[in-house]
C-alpha cells in the first residue's frame, strides 16, 4: 500500500511558469494557497517543466507561503533530456543511469526547498533503461528519505512490469480521458488493478475543449444536457466520467482560473448515473458499446 495520501484531484505546475502563464512569486504563492483552500493539496511537477525552470519558481513560492510541508504533497518526475540554454544536451533524448536518477532528485529537491518527494516518477521510458541501475536508485533514495513512494509516467503495461520485477511501483502517470479512454480497454487499467498501482491522468479533461472535430461536437451536445441535468460544469462532468473508474485514478489539473479551481472538487462528490458514463463514452467513441 502506498505510504503518500493524495488528494483525490492534483494540481499540475506544468504551465505554471515560463511555458504558459509565468506566473511570479507571489502569484504562484496565491495559487498554491487557492487550491489548499479547495483541498487540492497535491502539486505535479517534473525537472523539465519551464525548461528546468519551473521547480524553482515553485520552490521560492512555496518557502515565501510558509505553508508547512506536511500540509501538501510534492510529486516531480525525471528522464527527459531536452535541448536548452539550461542545459548542455545536443538531442533530445533520456538519461536513467543510477548516478543521474539520484543527482535529478536531489537537485529536485534544492529547486522545490523542501527535504523529500512524496512521489517521484520515472517520466518516459527508454529503449536504453536497465531495471537493475533503476531499482538501485530507488532503493538508495528512499534508505535516505529523499523519497516516499516510487512509480512511473507513460509506461506500458510490459514496460512497467519490467520495472515492478526490480522494485515496487505505486503510481503510473498516463493519458486517460473521456476522449482518450484506450488505457481502459488495452488492458492497462486491468494490469494496475491487479498489481496496486494507481492510475495518474493527465490531460483529464481530453481534447472536448481544445479541438473542434466530429467526436467533440458528439460530446458537447451530449455535455449540455448532462449540465442542465446535475447543474455543474461541463469540465467537473467529464472529471466525474474519469473518477468514477475503479482503478481510481487521480486527475491532474492544470488551470490556473481560480473559479474552475473552486469547481474542481465538485467532481469528486458527484456520482454519474451509470448510463450518463456509458453516453459520454458512446458519445466519444460515435457508436454503441461493443
Amino acid at each position: 500500500m502506498s505510504k503518500t495520501k493524495l488528494s483525490p484531484i492534483m494540481a499540475g505546475v506544468m504551465n505554471w511558469g515560463i511555458w504558459d502563464k509565468n506566473l511570479n512569486t507571489k502569484e504562484m504563492e496565491n495559487m498554491i494557497n487557492v487550491c489548499l483552500e479547495n483541498k487540492i493539496t497535491t502539486f505535479d511537477h517534473a525537472d523539465i517543466y519551464g525548461d528546468y525552470t519551473t521547480e524553482s519558481d515553485f520552490g521560492k513560492a512555496f518557502a515565501s507561503s510558509k505553508i508547512a510541508r506536511e500540509k501538501i504533497q510534492l510529486i516531480s518526475k525525471c528522464g527527459i533530456q531536452m535541448v536548452t540554454e539550461n542545459r548542455t544536451n545536443t538531442i533530445k533524448h533520456y538519461e536513467y543511469s543510477k548516478d543521474y536518477i539520484i543527482s535529478s532528485v536531489e537537485n529536485s529537491l534544492k529547486n522545490l526547498q523542501t527535504d523529500y518527494l512524496d512521489v517521484f516518477l520515472l517520466h518516459r521510458p527508454s529503449p536504453l533503461m536497465q531495471a537493475d541501475e533503476i531499482a538501485e536508485a530507488v532503493t538508495k533514495l528512499k534508505s535516505d528519505g529523499k523519497i516516499i513512494d516510487f512509480g512511473l509516467s507513460n509506461f506500458t503495461s510490459s514496460q512497467t512490469e519490467l520495472i515492478r520485477q526490480k522494485t515496487e511501483i505505486r503510481y503510473n502517470q498516463i493519458q486517460f480521458s473521456a476522449t482518450n479512454f484506450e488505457p481502459m480497454i488495452d488492458g492497462s487499467f486491468d494490469y494496475m488493478q491487479m498489481h496496486k498501482i494507481r492510475p495518474m491522468s493527465w490531460n483529464p479533461l481530453g481534447c472536448v475543449f481544445r479541438e473542434d472535430i466530429p467526436q467533440t461536437h458528439r460530446l458537447k451536445k451530449l455535455l449540455a444536457t448532462l449540465v442542465s441535468k446535475y447543474h455543474l460544469g461541463s469540465d467537473t462532468i467529464l472529471l466525474s466520467w474519469v473518477l468514477m473508474h475503479p482503478a481510481k485514478v487521480i486527475p491532474i489539473a492544470g488551470t490556473v482560473n481560480v473559479a474552475r479551481i473552486q469547481s474542481l472538487m465538485k467532481a469528486v462528490e458527484l456520482e454519474l448515473e451509470k448510463e450518463d458514463w456509458f453516453a459520454i463514452w458512446t458519445e466519444s467513441m460515435g457508436k454503441n458499446v461493443p
